[in-house]
C-alpha cells in the first residue's frame, strides 16, 4: 500500500458561520497559534447562513500571519475560472504567498442553478473542471508568450493577458469520489481532498489512490506529484491517522471543527504523536527507499 513520502501537515476546516463571523476569525487565529499548518473555509455561496468564502479568506489573511489558507472547495460553475485566478493570485501575493486553491466540480446542481449558475451533468461539470484548471494555469504561467487564447466547451478566454503571477506555486487541490474525476486528478491536480465521510470507508482511499496513480502515470507524472489530503469529520487517534498516512499515503489532516479545544488538541497532541509514528514506519522500511509503484525521479515534490 502507498506512503508517498509527503512531509505531514495537519488543518482546521472552520465552518464560516455568518451568524458570529468574529469567532469564526478568532478560530482561524487559534489555529495558527496553536501551530496547525493550515485552516480552510467550506465554500457554499449559496447558503446564506455562511459567509462568502473569498471574502473571509482575504479578512483572515489579514489578520493571521504564517498559517496557510485555502477554501474547501470551490465549485467552479459558481467561480469564473480567469476570475478565480487573479483572485487567487492576488490573494497570495498579499498573504506573502500562504494561499492554496482547493477546487471542485460542483455537486448541489439545484443550488448552483438557483443562484445562477450552470447545469452540468456529471460528465459536463468533469470537463468544465478540466477546462478550469488550464485557464488558471494559464493565467499565472506569465513567462508564456502571448496572451491567453482558449476555445472550450464551457470556458473561452480570447486575449487575456497574463497574470499576475503569485508569489508562490499555488498547489490546485481538487476534491474529488468517482472514476472519471479521480483520473483528472491524477494527470492534472496537485492533490486530492476528499472528505472521510463521504468517502464512507478507508478501503476507498485505496481503491482512489490506484485509479489516481494509473492515470498519472499514463500522463507521464510521478503518483507523489499529488498529494494526498483527507477532510475528517471528527476527531480521530493517531493511530488511525499514521496508518491513513502509512496505508494510503495521506498526508494532510483537516479537522472539520469550530471547537478551539479540538484545534489545540490537534496540534499540541495529535499531530506530534501521528509524526512520531509515521516516522518510525518509514524508518522501518528503510532509509530513502520508496514504496515500489511509485515512479521516482519524474515530475515535482509539491509542498
Amino acid at each position: 500500500m502507498p506512503d508517498y513520502g509527503h512531509p505531514l501537515r495537519f488543518a482546521a476546516n472552520v465552518i464560516p458561520a455568518a451568524r458570529d463571523p468574529a469567532a469564526v476569525v478568532a478560530l482561524a487565529q487559534e489555529a495558527e497559534r496553536a501551530g496547525l499548518d493550515l485552516v480552510t473555509f467550506q465554500d457554499h455561496p449559496y447558503q446564506p447562513a455562511f459567509l462568502d468564502t473569498w471574502t473571509l479568506l482575504g479578512y483572515v489573511a489579514a489578520a493571521t500571519a504564517r498559517i496557510h489558507l485555502a477554501g474547501n472547495v470551490h465549485p467552479i460553475p459558481l467561480r469564473p475560472p480567469a476570475v478565480l485566478a487573479r483572485a487567487a493570485a492576488s490573494l497570495d501575493l498579499l498573504s506573502g504567498g500562504r494561499l492554496e486553491l482547493a477546487l471542485g466540480a460542483g455537486g448541489l446542481r439545484d443550488a448552483i442553478t438557483a443562484m445562477g449558475g450552470p447545469r452540468r451533468s456529471p460528465g459536463e461539470a468533469v470537463e468544465a473542471l478540466e477546462e478550469a484548471i488550464g485557464v488558471i494555469r494559464a493565467s499565472w504561467d506569465t513567462g508564456a508568450p502571448g496572451p491567453i487564447r482558449f476555445e472550450g466547451r464551457h470556458y473561452r478566454v480570447n486575449g487575456l493577458a497574463r497574470g499576475p503571477r503569485p508569489a508562490h506555486d499555488i498547489a490546485i487541490w481538487v476534491g474529488a469520489y468517482k472514476p472519471r474525476m479521480l483520473r483528472l486528478v491524477g494527470r492534472l491536480a496537485d492533490g486530492w481532498l476528499p472528505s472521510l465521510p463521504s468517502l464512507g470507508h478507508p478501503d476507498a482511499l485505496a481503491r482512489g489512490n490506484a485509479v489516481i496513480d494509473e492515470a498519472a502515470a499514463e500522463a507521464g507524472r510521478s503518483p507523489r506529484d499529488v498529494r494526498r489530503l483527507l477532510n475528517l469529520g471528527r476527531e480521530a487517534p493517531a493511530e488511525l491517522l499514521a496508518g491513513l498516512a502509512l496505508d494510503h499515503g495521506v498526508s494532510v489532516f483537516t479537522l472539520m471543527t469550530d471547537d478551539p479545544g479540538q484545534i489545540r488538541r490537534l496540534a499540541a497532541e495529535t499531530a506530534p504523536a501521528v509524526r512520531e509514528l509515521v516516522a518510525a514506519g518509514r524508518a522501518r522500511r528503510g532509509p530513502g527507499r520508496p514504496p515500489d509503484h511509485l515512479v521516482p525521479g519524474r515530475g515535482s515534490h509539491p509542498g
